[in-house]
């Protein structure tokens, strides 16, 4: 006869044996499930996307800020676009085998777009799936957008990143963004120049060497890295390719 520490334990076995039953499978939440793989080599300039769509993130928003951290932002050079699933994860996830039409709607949905400052975007995040990285803020809203751009464009989860998408969710009551109150200075940095103050004075705000040209380094070192033809940076930089980029 089991005591009620015996019947927890057993209870919880069962708990988890579904979930693992659940993960394990073919499918889960409707997605394949199998190993991350690359069929065709990856570029960047197949998932290109245009700033355009910053704005429209941002009024979707309400304001300059990135659910990731609850961080909010002066202006929207202090911000990166975000692929809540990342290109190159989503191209070995499936986009691989996709058109190049297929490829640059992907890179433009809004569905998969939110901000983030270029730390976390570019180094804390990166390329990574919900295995390795998920944000300190909006855990659940960020599971099911990974879950709902994957089902739209067909993508698979491996064994790793849906146990992690089902730990989330199974402490999930909603998946509505957090949308945290920032006052106006509470992420101002004296060191990072206004929006208003940059767009007068370029080289006054990242020509560093005062030799009147910004460098990629410099570029890097303020986080406005990559520079698009419609930055106030720009003019002042050399486009080897003539792409309007950068600093890619």
């Amino acid at each position: 006869m089991l005591n009620s520490s015996g019947v927890f334990k057993l209870c919880l076995c069962l708990v988890l044996s579904l979930v693992v039953g659940r993960v394990s499978a073919d499918s889960w939440q409707g997605l394949r499930v199998e190993p991350e793989k690359s069929c065709s080599p990856y570029s960047s300039k197949d998932y290109a996307y245009p700033q355009s769509v910053e704005p429209v993130i941002i009024g979707l928003i309400g304001k300059i800020y990135s659910p990731y951290t609850g961080r909010c932002f002066t202006s929207r050079y202090e911000t990166d676009i975000e692929h809540i699933v990342a290109r190159s994860e989503a191209h070995d996830s499936g986009l691989c085998a996709a058109s190049l039409a297929v490829r640059k709607k992907f890179a433009s949905d809004l569905l998969n777009l939110t901000l983030a400052s270029p730390h976390v975007n570019r180094i804390q995040k990166s390329h990574h799936d919900a295995a390795e990285w998920v944000p300190d803020l909006n855990q659940c809203w960020f599971a099911d957008r990974v879950i709902a751009v994957k089902r739209k464009y067909g993508l698979s989860v491996d064994q790793r990143e849906a146990a992690a998408l089902q730990t989330i969710l199974s402490h999930c009551d909603s998946f509505e963004m957090i949308v945290l109150e920032c006052s106006d200075t509470t992420e101002v940095s004296p060191a990072q120049p206004t929006l208003e103050q940059s767009t007068s004075d370029p080289l006054a705000a990242w020509d560093d060497n005062r030799n009147g040209r910004i460098t990629c380094k410099e570029a890097l070192r303020h986080g406005i890295a990559p520079v698009y033809r419609d930055h106030p940076a720009y003019p002042f930089m050399r486009d080897a390719d003539g792409d309007g980029v950068v600093c890619e």
